[in-house]
């Protein structure tokens, strides 16, 4: 090769690296740091390693301040927040089952109760504060701006054994909790998309991308959800009747902006109910 073009050649490989960290540089930055994208970002990550915990975290962060991932993060931390409330109690009800079957060392399992249902407490009270911002606003239809989650709306296994008495290990007591919240974000995601009784079709929604669901719909999925969260302060759990009927309230007061409906009236009068026994 002569000096020409071996001089020709290193200038058009000159060229290429710079056209390379030119296209870098200009390239789409990622999120700041501590800003709502940045924190809304973090949260589909979690998300899609089913870190629900951190998924709530990172929501949190998005809807304390107006900004334009908030509308979308409201409905989504609804979602989480009473899924996690709801899987926590479910886990707790199968290990005060198990403690009363295994007489030889029932404190293992109530110590279980005693934490999760201390989780799905905390759950719960974030779950209605953003339940009480969520009705201020008027967006219609809410849109649902996340993947369908990860899991199976399948009982799991080893809840049951443990309900039957069998204490599995500490590695598998972790993997049984979290399979539970997995399985409650499900459920309560197919509630909100007003497929309540069929994942498959909820399933099937997801796919074409955001889930746009009536505000009543919505609404009326969060009331459920609102009035299942306050049995967790009944007598025979954790015992605070003042907690169990600021729930039922929020639940009773949110059905007056859904349309009458046999699901909405059902649902009416399970609330009066739940208020009645309170009460009594």
């Amino acid at each position: 090769m002569s000096l020409r073009a071996t001089r020709a050649a290193a200038g058009c490989a000159v060229f290429a690296a710079n056209l390379i960290l030119f296209s870098c540089a200009s390239g789409p930055r990622p999120p700041e740091k501590g800003t709502p994208a940045f924190f809304w970002t973090a949260a589909k990550e979690s998300y899609a390693t089913a870190d629900y915990l951190k998924t709530v975290e990172n929501l949190e962060k998005v809807v304390s301040t107006e900004n334009e991932f908030a509308a979308a993060a409201r409905p989504w931390l609804l979602i989480m927040t009473s899924g996690l409330t709801q899987g926590y109690m479910e886990a707790a009800d199968f290990f005060e089952s198990g403690a009363r079957v295994n007489k030889a060392d029932p404190t293992t399992f109530r110590k279980q109760v005693s934490q999760n249902r201390g989780a799905a407490g905390r759950m719960s009270l974030r779950f209605a504060e953003v339940f009480g911002t969520f009705q201020k606003t008027t967006d219609d239809p809410v849109v649902l701006a996340f993947p369908f989650p990860t899991g199976s709306a399948a009982q799991v296994g080893l809840l049951v054994r443990v309900g039957n008495g069998i204490l599995p290990q500490a590695s598998e007591i972790d993997s049984a909790l979290k399979s539970a919240v997995s399985r409650a974000v499900l459920l309560t995601t197919c509630r909100a998309a007003g497929s309540p009784d069929d994942s498959a079709k909820a399933r099937e929604l997801f796919k074409s991308g955001e889930v746009k669901v009536p505000r009543g719909q919505f609404i009326l999925a969060m009331a459920d959800a609102m009035h299942d969260s306050a049995a967790l302060y009944g007598r025979n759990k954790l015992d605070e009747p003042q907690k169990m009927m600021i729930l039922c309230t929020r639940a009773e007061e949110a059905l007056k902006s859904v349309p009458a409906s046999k699901e909405s009236k059902e649902l009416l009068l399970k609330i009066q109910a739940t208020l009645k026994k309170n009460k009594t």
